[in-house]
């Protein structure tokens, strides 16, 4: 009795109870079908009698219900005829069979005291995590010790991804209590979504205190889990306190979650935002939205289309379940050109060349001649063959071979590349007229010492004079060495 009084915290009246109607049944087959069987123990020593309630007659015809006269007055003096009197009938050893037969009915009674205790006691506790530890499987179920009480994780509230083991400890969410007062059963959840909240609830203060609002959360248990969180206050982050400093807070659900994937989405009322913030980290391009029908039809680059997709659909599937949107996500078309468009361009191209009319590019480019470079690679007598061209075969070789002179002459640097001397061929032959002034000096000698004082620029040519002077010098030394 103590000892289930103190592990089980049942009360004692209770089992002390429910062990008397277990003795009842057991005297029922040790004494027989006697009239108004009770079993009694007594609080000290722990003894069990049984007692019985018999009438009182001349001649016992039923011993099972009926007393002699002779027998009642040993217990009662006074005992009178058809008087009901209570004889305590225990039989031998009936502690040792009492204890054998009344095992099974004990064990019932005090299961059910338990149950309606797991009843009275966690009834307002729906919605709360647990912690507990591992204590067995049934089937696919998974057993769970509380302490004083143990729950059931059924094998739909568990996550796929995670297997336990026996003695692990684990935390769960109490989804629901079954049953009524005399038959009830704690139910937990590792895979509802508000688990998840719960572990934020705990693990980030301004959610709990409601600073930060929870506004949405779509989970796919064991691989990806998608938060919309909102601040009431402007001045804190809703995404950053989830976060934590270094990440040190959602790290910390993470590894209770096993490594499970968690998205914290900044909420927004304007949907087209909302969405954009839910699909990161994929680049959107535009977004249609269809108010009526509720749905979001968004165009990415087709680079970005896996991305905003996710694996197996994942991270669309979970964006549509966080906003309650259908999401429709498909690749942004780009304008092809058509045979048609290219035929056309390559002839307007060609006919753009100066001396080559359109009917003349259009058999060009219908005999393979695309561009300019396809033209000036081929022979007058290969424009010949073309039907169209034979009598203006070198006229339009003539002016394709000039239009290629003229783009290259433009896209070449005249001060660099250009070995034409034109603009620069007076300045080399400039000094042929200049070359009779050093003679002029001689007689025109005694002239610049006059103005010399006026000007001192003709001072520079004097050098200029002395050259040609040198020159004479060096011309005769040899004369003279012959």
């Amino acid at each position: 009795m103590e000892y289930w009084e103190r592990e089980k915290g049942l009360d004692r009246e209770i089992l002390i109870s429910a062990v008397e109607d277990a003795m009842v049944s057991a005297a029922k087959r040790a004494v027989g079908p006697a009239r108004e069987l009770r079993c009694e123990i007594d609080r000290k020593n722990g003894d069990i009698r049984a007692f019985a309630t018999l009438i009182v007659v001349e001649t016992v015809a039923d011993k099972q219900n009926e007393i002699s006269l002779d027998s009642a007055q040993r217990f009662k003096p006074d005992a009178q005829l058809e008087e009901e009197l209570e004889v305590e009938v225990t039989p031998k050893n009936f502690g040792r069979i009492a204890s054998q037969n009344a095992k099974q009915a004990l064990m019932q009674a005090i299961r059910r005291a338990e149950k309606a205790l797991i009843y009275t006691e966690f009834k307002d506790r729906v919605g709360d995590i647990v912690s507990g530890e591992v204590r067995g499987f049934d089937r696919s179920d998974v057993l769970v010790d509380l302490g004083k009480f143990e729950a059931l994780l059924p094998n739909r509230e568990r996550v796929p991804t995670e297997e336990y083991q026996r003695g692990e400890r684990i935390r769960c969410l109490v989804k629901a209590v079954e049953g009524s007062d005399s038959s009830s059963e704690i139910i937990l959840s590792r895979r509802d979504s508000d688990f998840v909240i719960k572990l934020f609830q705990l693990e980030v203060s301004e959610i709990n205190d409601g600073t930060i609002e929870v506004k949405a959360i779509a989970r796919e248990p064991g691989f990806r889990t998608k938060l919309a969180v909102h601040s009431l206050d402007d001045k804190v982050d809703p995404v950053g306190a989830c976060v934590g400093l270094r990440g040190q807070r959602v790290k910390n659900i993470v590894r209770e979650l096993n490594n499970e994937k968690i998205d914290i989405i900044r909420w927004d009322s304007d949907v087209e935002t909302y969405v954009t913030n839910s699909l990161a980290p994929a680049q959107l391009k535009r977004l249609e939205i269809q108010q009526d029908r509720k749905r979001v039809h968004v165009l990415v680059n087709p680079d970005q289309l896996s991305l905003a997709i996710g694996r197996r659909g994942q991270n669309a599937r979970l964006t549509s379940l966080l906003t309650g949107w259908q999401i429709d996500i498909d690749p942004e078309q780009e304008v092809r050109v058509g045979f048609e468009e290219q035929v056309a361009d390559a002839v307007n191209a060609l006919a753009a060349i100066p001396g080559i009319e359109k009917e003349q590019a259009d058999a060009l480019v219908h005999a393979g001649l695309l561009t300019l470079d396809a033209l000036n690679g081929v022979e007058v007598s290969d424009l010949a063959d073309i039907p169209g061209l034979t009598e203006h075969a070198e006229s339009v070789l003539s002016a394709a071979h000039a239009e290629k002179l003229r783009r290259a002459g433009a896209g070449t640097n005249p001060l660099i590349n250009d070995p034409a001397p034109a603009p620069e061929s007076p300045e080399p032959e400039s000094p042929e007229p200049e070359s009779p002034e050093p003679e002029s000096p001689e007689p025109e000698s005694p002239e610049p010492e006059a103005p010399a004082p006026e000007a001192p620029a003709p001072e520079a040519p004097a050098p200029e004079a002395a050259e040609p002077e040198a020159a004479e010098k060096a011309t005769t030394q040899p004369k003279e060495a012959e």
